[in-house]
């Protein structure tokens, strides 16, 4: 028993002393590279730190590994490798957060760790995580007490949503820091100086009557003062006096406290103001500087190459200025690549919709310039090569998100045991799962932690980079080029023309594609034709605003028609139609083939009456093969809400209608609820949902009612459901905000990403009663050809033959709000045609038979 006794005491204490060596190495290996920062040390500390990790498991070890990676991280920030300084501050993070070190040690994580963090976000784009980090600390700063902290938390908050453009929340943010007192001046003068350049974006009038003393009653911060003098003068489009101020804030900078990026960024501002004020030479000076800054090894005048550059968007800046700089088309696509490029190395590490939203808008607008430069030359040599390029601009920034996430479902369904792509996808669902709770907290519908919630979404964000290095080391990604040839051989399948839109901000450009043509067009948007957009969308926001004046709404009909070129896809069958920006909300149906004098809708040559019609959000959805379903079975929704004020009677009709027709299972009234529909709808192949929706605005996402409970947008990213059809009869399904390239954020849009691949739904308030009847015809024609498409032309040329429906609620306001989005196939055709294969083959093998039977 002695023995034993004495062996555990010695484990113990040769433990203890091994514990304390580790410990000690790891201080010591970090303090000589603290002391000599290098490449070469850098990687000794590499080397160092794999040993290290597989042997720490004390709470001091670890504190002493946080302390290693957050100095690694610090060196890697600075010499300018953001990404793994940023994954090496997420597993100091978590590894101080994980083992609860905060209980042994005051070690400044926030100062060290947090704080440095979400500056490198911000830096990269990575808004959302951004945002949940300075949440982060700036709730530990609030439960530590430390106001130094926490101010600095509000400048970085502020400083973000600067960024993002939200200068009203940066007015709400540090209106919050009213009642701190004993702020540091350093950080009065940087709130103060945030609070008017948020000012200024807002409003100028307020901006000018800013008296500086106010401002700054230190007086003594000149640089805060001529970077506002020169937000000032730009706002007001005085561009010397901007340049002038620019000139005088770097005198009273200082120098020793700049980085490179800070230099290049001040670079690249006196260029862009040189630009306006058309000094050509000295721009591209600057911005020679602005990369050499960057780039120090870089030959002068030279084009850099894509492995030199890294994950910065200052480049994006000096790239697209120099490329309009350029005489040469191909030089300044080169440059316009350059920056793609940079931003695909921005947009890789970013986990949510969000942020990866708001970095397309940039990329839309480049892809515009680049559009642009190839039309020019398309109109001196119209080449198929220089169309291809064209088109490749506009399909790639084109609905992101819904490709992106397409992508990962389609992995999924090929490798379903893949344990990394099923942890991936749970991942995405808990994240839009938590995202809805935050939106619902800050819209006051439920109340919990916003802390927590922001700690959680940064776990999930650093949980799913990590996966998504080892998932595209297994199943690497490859780019999708634009085949025309491969299109068109799809376009002769369905007998079809296809029309894509870009929606830039000077022009529509257009490209037609047909069996055997090709076609680039280009409308310039200027303001009459800009309002004859709009007018026309406005035409249907109300029932009486056609039938009021049925000759202006023939005439704006027609006119849409002629400028939106679609007389030149009428020799086909069917259309399809990728539209973009404001043409998303186009009733392209309702458009008039021809002139006319008529007053009489049912006569009238709707673009309807001639071709079949059908949407889609980007050319790689086109191009995907369609799964014949298995069955259509409906699950029906219909809360009615009989007792409410906006009772939906007429959705019984639809009701009975669809029962009459389909194998439908059906959820009425208080049975109608999201959580019955939620345990549905996987379980059948056609979701038919008859509601309340809202379109959203900028502040509320778009929504549908269930009988207990709305759901929001978010909670349908969240779902994964693969429906051959979803149809949503409703109002405003396909209204939503409208993001550049992305579409509108509607209720359709969230059942896209839940997975479903065919979808029908609303452009506006549709009537009750025409949208039964509109229901009733649909279903009576997908039981006769198991086509969407087919189904609701027919139901809208069936609706305008009806002699029982008056001429005025033949008005295309009561049937051309339903759009269809998905595939053109008409499955109930193509089986006589496989059948008929068949019985061909058949009677080959016997014919075969009987003649070697006879032979023998």
């Amino acid at each position: 028993m002695k023995k034993t006794w004495y062996g555990l005491l010695m484990f113990m204490i040769c433990h203890l002393s091994f514990s304390q060596h580790l410990e000690e190495s790891i201080y010591t290996a970090t303090e000589t590279f603290i002391a000599n920062k290098n490449i070469q040390s850098l990687e000794t500390l590499s080397k160092q730190e794999a040993t290290f990790k597989s042997q720490v498991s004390t709470k001091d070890e670890h504190l002493a590994f946080v302390f290693l990676l957050c100095n690694k991280a610090y060196y890697l920030k600075d010499i300018n490798r953001f990404h793994l300084a940023i994954s090496t501050y997420e597993t100091a993070w978590k590894r101080y957060n994980d083992n609860r070190l905060s209980s042994i040690s005051d070690y400044d994580i926030i100062e060290y760790c947090l704080k440095p963090l979400g500056n490198l976000y911000t830096k990269t784009n990575n808004y959302t995580d951004a945002e949940n980090t300075i949440k982060q600390y700036l709730s530990l700063a609030k439960e530590n007490k430390n106001n130094t902290q926490y101010i600095a938390g509000i400048i970085n908050l502020s400083v973000l949503y600067q960024t993002r453009g939200m200068h009203q929340s940066v007015l709400d943010l540090i209106d919050k820091t009213k009642h701190i007192s004993n702020i540091e001046t350093k950080q009065k003068d940087k709130l103060n100086a945030l609070k008017a350049s948020s000012l200024i974006a807002l409003n100028t009038s307020i901006a000018n009557n800013l008296d500086n003393d106010v401002i700054f009653p230190n007086s003594k911060d000149m640089f805060n003062k001529q970077q506002l003098e020169y937000e000032l003068a730009l706002k007001k489009g005085n561009y010397e006096l901007a340049l002038k101020h620019l000139n005088l804030s770097e005198i009273f900078q200082k120098k020793d406290s700049l980085t490179n990026r800070d230099i290049a960024k001040h670079f690249v501002k006196k260029a862009q103001l040189q630009y306006l004020l058309r000094s050509f030479e000295k721009a591209n000076q600057n911005l020679q500087s602005a990369l050499h800054t960057l780039l120090p090894n870089l030959k002068r005048k030279t084009i850099p190459e894509k492995t030199h550059l890294y994950a910065e968007n200052t480049f994006i800046d000096i790239f697209d200025l120099l490329a309009r700089l350029q005489n040469s088309s191909e030089k300044a696509l080169a440059y316009y690549d350059l920056s793609f490029y940079v931003s695909g190395l921005l947009i890789e590490n970013l986990t949510s919709q969000e942020s990866i939203i708001t970095n397309q808008v940039s990329n839309r607008k480049r892809s515009e310039h680049c559009i642009d430069l190839l039309f020019e030359s398309y109109q001196i040599h119209s080449n198929i090569e220089l169309f291809t390029r064209a088109l490749q601009y506009a399909e790639t920034h084109k609905a992101y998100v819904l490709k992106d996430v397409s992508r990962k479902k389609t992995l999924l369904e090929k490798h379903p045991t893949d344990t990394l792509l099923l942890k991936e996808q749970q991942l995405l669902v808990t994240q839009e799962q938590l995202t809805s709770v935050l939106i619902k907290t800050q819209l006051g519908y439920q109340a919990t932690a916003n802390d927590s919630l922001n700690k959680q979404l940064l776990d999930i964000s650093m949980a799913l980079k990590t996966l998504q290095q080892h998932i595209d080391a297994t199943y690497p990604e490859e780019k999708q080029a634009v085949d025309v040839p491969k299109i068109q051989k799809q376009l002769a399948l369905d007998q079809a023309n296809i029309v894509i839109y870009f929606y830039g901000e000077r022009a529509i450009y257009q490209f037609i594609i047909s069996e055997k043509n090709t076609a680039f067009l280009k409308m310039t948007l200027e303001e009459s034709s800009k309002k004859s957009l709009t007018d026309f969308i406005h035409l249907f926001d109300t029932a009486s605003a056609i039938n009021n004046n049925i000759q202006d709404f023939t005439n704006q009909a027609f006119n849409m028609y002629r400028f939106l070129h679609l007389n030149e896809t009428i020799t086909a069958k069917n259309l399809i139609i990728i539209p973009d920006g404001l043409l998303n909300f186009m009733p392209f149906e309702a458009l008039l083939t021809e002139e006319t004098t008529s007053f009489n809708f049912s006569k009238m040559p709707f673009l309807v009456t001639k071709q079949q019609v059908v949407y889609n959000s980007s050319l790689t959805f086109y191009l995907e093969t369609p799964e014949v379903p298995e069955n259509s079975k409906v699950l029906g929704i219909f809360p009615v809400f009989k007792n409410s004020n906006q009772p939906l009677s007429y959705s019984l009709d639809e009701a009975k209608a669809i029962e009459k027709e389909m194998d439908a299972t059906m959820f009425f009234n208080s049975e109608a609820t999201k959580n019955n529909f939620l345990k549905s709808a996987s379980n059948h192949n056609i979701l038919h949902i008859s509601t309340h929706a809202s379109s959203g605005d900028f502040i509320n996402p778009a929504s549908m009612a269930f009988y207990d409970e709305p759901m929001l947008l978010n909670e349908l990213y969240s779902l994964n459901i693969h429906p051959e059809l979803v149809v949503l009869s409703a109002c405003e399904t396909g209204i939503g905000k409208l993001q550049k390239g992305e579409g509108a954020m509607s209720i359709a849009r969230g059942f896209q990403y839940a997975g479903a691949k065919n979808i029908l739904f609303s452009l506006w308030q549709i009537n009750d009663a025409s949208t039964a009847n509109m229901m009733s015809l649909f279903y009576k024609n997908y039981k006769k050809t198991a086509s969407a498409s087919v189904a609701n032309r027919q139901s809208k040329l069936s609706y305008l033959k009806d002699s029982s429906i008056s001429n005025v609620k033949k008005s295309p306001y009561y049937w051309s709000a339903f759009v269809y989005y998905g595939n053109p196939v008409d499955f109930k055709k193509e089986t006589p045609n496989m059948l008929y294969y068949f019985f061909a083959a058949l009677t080959v093998i016997i014919v075969v038979f009987l003649y070697v039977k006879k032979q023998k």
